[in-house]
């Protein structure tokens, strides 16, 4: 038996207001048959690297064929191009923002169209509201079945936006990096722009970033006190930083952006 199609939207919308709900009922009355899952709406407003950190840890664990609507849109409205970019099996809709930056890097081969073929968008689109407009309307007729070179003219996929997602910079004297802080969740923890791999196998590493100086990499929560910082290795593969029990975003005075240090201790 085939499974329904499947939609996810990730936004920086949150949930006080109506818009994903509005764009929901867009879906729904194109495509009623469309499952559709929220990833996030609670990506920091206007954080196009941020919102891209979370499509990329979030895209293993979805079936093939899922399509991906990603509005977080500082320029919409503007000149910048609303695409739908096809990669391996997934559909993604959104703005060509650099958003799909981590899109690219997975499938150099995806293929990109431009949404401007009206016909696929609701009637009279706003210059605002772009998420209920074209987006939602564009992935409810993407699931629906009909043709992704149907959506509008081919775009020259050198011509895509793109960001640097981990703008990791040595120290100095070479025994080290500096980074940022890309997200924080709910409990506070923090992730850091330091994948893994910068580990090189060794714990012999230090993490520092406001409050916390020389965190040596943990393997979880339970390897510290209760109330002490800790840095460890994340679910999504990247070093974050924690308080066991606490908030280290408000009790070490991290946010994002803060700078994060990591160094060989001397």
């Amino acid at each position: 038996m085939d499974r329904p199609p499947l939609i996810v939207l990730l936004t920086d919308f949150g949930i006080h207001d109506t818009f994903v709900g509005v764009m929901k009922g867009v879906i729904a009355s194109i495509c009623p048959e469309a499952r559709v899952i929220d990833l996030t709406h609670e990506v920091a407003a206007q954080e196009v690297a941020e919102a891209a950190f979370h499509l990329d840890s979030a895209l293993p664990y979805f079936p093939e064929g899922s399509i991906f609507v990603c509005v977080v849109d500082p320029g919409v409205g503007t000149a910048r191009r609303p695409v739908a970019v096809e990669a391996g099996s997934f559909r993604f809709v959104g703005p060509d923002n650099g958003l799909f930056t981590p899109v690219f890097e997975r499938w150099p081969d995806f293929r990109c169209r431009a949404l401007d073929e009206a016909r696929h968008h609701l009637p009279s689109a706003s210059s605002t509201f772009h998420g209920r407009d074209l987006f939602s309307p564009v992935a409810a007729h993407l699931a629906s079945g009909i043709a992704f070179d149907s959506l509008g003219s081919l775009v020259d996929p050198a011509s895509c936006a793109r960001i640097e997602r981990f703008a990791n910079r040595p120290l100095a004297n070479g025994e080290g990096w500096v980074g940022t802080v890309l997200s924080a969740d709910r409990f506070g923890n923090v992730v850091t722009s330091f994948r893994e791999a910068l580990l090189e196998g060794s714990p012999e590493w230090m993490l520092s970033a406001g409050a916390a100086v020389g965190l040596p990499i943990s393997r979880t929560y339970g390897d510290v006190a209760e109330g002490m910082p800790l840095a460890y290795i994340g679910s999504s593969g990247m070093i974050e930083i924690a308080v066991r029990n606490g908030n280290a975003s408000v009790e070490l005075g991290i946010g994002r952006k803060t700078p994060v240090c990591l160094s060989r201790p001397r």
